[in-house]
């Protein structure tokens, strides 16, 4: 069984609206996740159809260093969370001299492929 982990750290997405992709490709094939994640009109699916390109390339490389065999077809989301990372605090000015505080949130994005099992095929 082939497992591949890929992450991205601070994006400029926010947690809530990175969450909304990511469920929409958890627990499919790789191949069909791209597809979905290509036409989505959600712009937190641009970062993560990187990532899970990324995580192909990355089990692609690992199978080639163990001398396994990877049929790209095979690959699945595994698993796949957002968690939330450091928020930018940032002010605006507003009447009467007085600040308003703006929060531009990041995420932290995790895709992990694998491999069906041996026995469940």
């Amino acid at each position: 069984m082939v497992e591949s982990v890929a992450r991205v750290r601070h994006i400029r997405v926010t947690p809530m609206k990175a969450r909304r992709v990511v469920n929409m490709i958890r627990g499919k094939q790789a191949a069909e996740a791209l597809a979905i994640l290509k036409f989505a009109p959600q712009g937190a699916s641009e970062p993560v159809y990187k990532l899970v390109a990324s995580a192909i390339a990355n089990a692609r490389v690992k199978a080639d260093k163990d001398n396994q065999f990877l049929d790209e077809q095979d690959l699945y989301i595994a698993k796949a969370f957002v968690d939330e990372g450091a928020t930018l605090k940032r002010f605006q000015p507003r009447a009467q001299g007085r600040a308003f505080q703006i929060l531009k949130r990041t995420s932290h994005i995790t895709v992990v492929l694998a491999t069906p099992e041996e026995g469940t095929k």
